[in-house]
């Protein structure tokens, strides 16, 4: 099955690069990576030009230019570019398990959404983790981080990604499997019914709008925290406001009380109309 791997990014260029080698070692091959731009400038055009010259996966840059935070319509414009069936979405500032496509490919489900699992790492491993350190999976190994920084918790057990273990593990959490922005997949038909994300909302709550509408579809979440997880780099999230996430909480509160299933400000849609409330 070819699947597409989708992600956002905007000026930050060492954290993409990061998350693109581990794109680049992973166990399942068959797979394309968009890289959804959100107005970054040339300092990323040019980390992806060189590393699709040293990456043996397909890589496609879709940039659209910088006018605020605009994350659900480059979202939306990756979709439309997407080859694969199956889609897969991350964030670009998240190292992929080296087992993550391969584990989101063999656990997927026709009628269901996939709901992975991350861990967060602190600055400073973040930013003293390396290429090497990436290729060889050490990034992503428990044992490797606690010896790197990382304080212990039990959420580092969500890096071991073993199948059978991890099925237990998801079986066993408390927590509700719900799209998001760092591990979330599903068959790319469902995501076209629904007209992709929401482009009236900004930061906060808008993956989990999304997911709601799957649901209200009858595309059900899947919990795969266990089995399908990524470190998160850590960085600050200048682009947050009050303003938006109550926006963006009332437009969650429609999608939930009225069942909706597909939105009217998605893929098709005109610019213009995305803006208005």
């Amino acid at each position: 099955m070819f699947a597409s791997v989708i992600f956002t990014t905007y000026n930050h260029p060492k954290w993409l690069e990061k998350v693109l080698w581990g794109f680049s070692c992973q166990t399942y091959r068959d797979f394309e990576i968009i890289v959804a731009d959100d107005g970054s400038g040339d300092e990323t055009r040019e980390v992806i030009e060189r590393l699709c010259g040293e990456i043996n996966i397909p890589i496609v840059h879709l940039w659209q230019e910088d006018d605020g935070f605009r994350k659900c319509q480059i979202l939306n414009k990756a979709i439309m570019k997407s080859r694969g069936e199956y889609l897969i979405f991350t964030d670009g500032d998240c190292i992929p398990h080296p087992e993550f496509v391969e584990n989101h490919v063999k656990l997927a489900e026709k009628k269901r959404f996939l709901s992975g699992g991350y861990f967060k790492l602190p600055m400073e491993t973040s930013k003293n983790i390396t290429k090497e350190d990436i290729l060889s999976g050490n990034a992503t190994r428990p044992g490797w981080l606690l010896k790197h920084g990382v304080k212990f918790t039990p959420k580092i057990s969500k890096l071991i990604s073993n199948l059978k273990l991890g099925a237990v593990l998801d079986a066993l959490t408390t927590s509700r499997a719900s799209w998001n922005g760092h591990s979330s997949s599903t068959w790319r038909e469902y995501i076209i019914e629904t007209n992709g994300f929401d482009e009236r909302m900004q930061y906060g709550g808008q993956d989990r709008e999304f997911g709601e509408r799957l649901e209200n579809m009858g595309i059900k979440g899947k919990q795969v925290r266990y089995r399908c997880s990524c470190v998160h780099l850590d960085h600050g999230r200048g682009y947050a406001s009050k303003e938006s996430i109550n926006k963006n909480r009332n437009i969650r509160k429609h999608t939930r009380k009225s069942g909706i299933t597909r939105t009217n400000y998605g893929i098709e849609s005109l610019s213009d109309d995305a803006g208005k409330d």
